[in-house]
This record gives C-alpha cells, structure tokens and sequence, in this order.
C-alpha cells in the first residue's frame, strides 16, 4: 500500500479545558512575497492527547492523522520538551 508521508509539527500546548483534547500553537516564519520581510505566522490546531499527558506550556510533537472528529485530525507523537507551570496565587500584601 503506498501511503503518503505524514506531516509533523512542533508547537506548544496553549489550551487545554477538554478531554483527550488539546489547542497546540504552531509559529512558522515566512518572508514576505513582495517586501522579504521575515514575518511570523501562528496556526492553532485540535490536537488528541489519549493519555492526557500534556499540560499547558508543554513543546510537543504532533502529526497528521485521520479525522477523529470535526475539528481534530492531529495527533500528540511525543512531548518534546515540559513547559513550566505558573500559578497565580492572590497576593496577600495588597489585602486589607
């Protein structure tokens, strides 16, 4: 069967609020056509994470699979490298 080769991205997890499903941001730098300024480009894509592994901040790995439903047809391959988690804590000095 001669199948075509899979597409693959690496890009950072900036949402994760559903099940099995994360938002990964992937930027990519493009000249322009006409002036060659170097521009950048950011493309969000639904990405399924079986094992709910991946949290946000997270570099992760994702490549090109079947329609898994409406909007998701990508996949989690690996996580690249763990984002750190920043948490906001009320500041208690501002109280009164």
């Amino acid at each position: 069967m001669n199948r075509r080769r899979r597409r693959t991205f690496e890009g950072r997890v900036v949402s994760k609020m559903m099940e099995k499903t994360a938002v990964v941001a992937v930027e990519s730098r493009k000249a322009h056509p006409l002036y060659k300024k170097i521009m950048k480009r950011q493309a969000r894509f639904k990405v399924h994470d079986e094992s709910n592994s991946c949290q946000v901040g997270d570099v992760v790995r994702i490549v090109e699979s079947r329609p898994i439903s409406k909007s998701k047809h990508w996949r989690v391959a690996e996580i690249a490298a763990r984002g750190e988690i920043i948490e906001d804590k009320p500041d208690d000095s501002n109280i009164q």
